[in-house]
């Protein structure tokens, strides 16, 4: 039996939550390296890789003119990434904290961005207008207990004919014991609607030790990742696994361009993202 798995409310469980991602801010301001962005030609890794995925759906390959809402967006090194890119932007996310750092880096960077404070499985209350982009990436729905409450959130931001983008990190790499010297299955594939309860007094970028440590997540098979989208009315474009990841997910994950990776001998065992693009018809 998982230990992890716990009986929690929704509203206790993002409480939590958000005063551990609150805490994290000024780690991750330290950790991005944000003074990168000082180069006006600056992209963030993980937005060069989208990108390459992305633009081959969109109108004239390319984000340049278009709306894009960006949810979960944190302290914006992507949001503002995507509208160097292009992209007329605005970032969501949950954290007062995050958002005021985004701002901060956007205004150093030059970039015009609008950053909405709201939960993202209320996010159409929130953000005025419509948009040809609704983008997430590495990190996010495993801190959503409802799938397609998500779901139908980005279906409502969409312009008919706009297209829909996630990578995130791969649910079987989630399974894994993070720990253990080979690959190995520890924690559940499939949900059951309990949480993952987590204590962890770091990071995973920048230096100092968190007083919130807790937290917790909900795992998502592929399945009802599909599932939910689908069920909203989106169309499916394009799906596609991947080896790297941006962040060391264990130990023995080995630096690779743009992220991490297991060692070259187990790289194609086991994903560690998926990329799903949809459309709004």
């Amino acid at each position: 039996m998982d230990e992890h798995r716990v009986e929690i409310d929704w509203s206790s469980a993002r409480a939590t939550n958000l005063r551990n991602w609150d805490e994290r801010v000024p780690m991750h301001v330290d950790g991005y390296e944000l003074h990168a962005f000082d180069d006006p030609e600056h992209l963030s890794d993980v937005v060069e890789d989208d990108l390459a995925a992305l633009l081959p759906f969109l109108p004239a390959q390319s984000l340049r003119g278009l709306d894009l809402c960006h949810l979960q967006c944190h302290i914006g090194t992507d949001t503002v990434s995507l509208a160097r890119a292009g992209a007329r932007v605005t970032g969501v996310d949950f954290s007062r904290p995050a958002l005021r750092a985004a701002s901060a880096l956007a205004e150093r960077s030059g970039v015009d961005a609008t950053w909405i404070e709201s939960d993202v499985l209320e996010a159409r209350s929130a953000v005025s207008g419509d948009f040809d982009v609704v983008y997430t990436s590495i990190g996010t729905i495993g801190w959503l207990h409802d799938l397609d409450r998500w779901a139908n959130q980005i279906v409502q931001l969409l312009r008919p004919g706009g297209t829909f983008y996630i990578r995130d990190g791969h649910p079987a790499l989630f399974s894994l014991d993070e720990h253990s010297e080979t690959l190995t299955t520890r924690y559940a594939y499939f949900g059951d609607g309990r949480a993952l309860q987590w204590d962890e007094e770091s990071s995973y970028s920048g230096e100092g030790t968190l007083a919130n440590t807790r937290t917790y997540e909900w795992p998502h098979p592929l399945s009802e990742v599909f599932g939910a989208i689908l069920r909203a009315g989106l169309r499916i474009l394009h799906f596609d696994e991947g080896t790297t990841i941006p962040w060391r997910f264990s130990s023995r994950m080995v630096d690779v361009p743009h992220g991490f990776a297991w060692p070259e001998a187990e790289r194609d065992l086991i994903p560690c993202t998926f990329t799903i693009v949809a459309r709004r018809d």
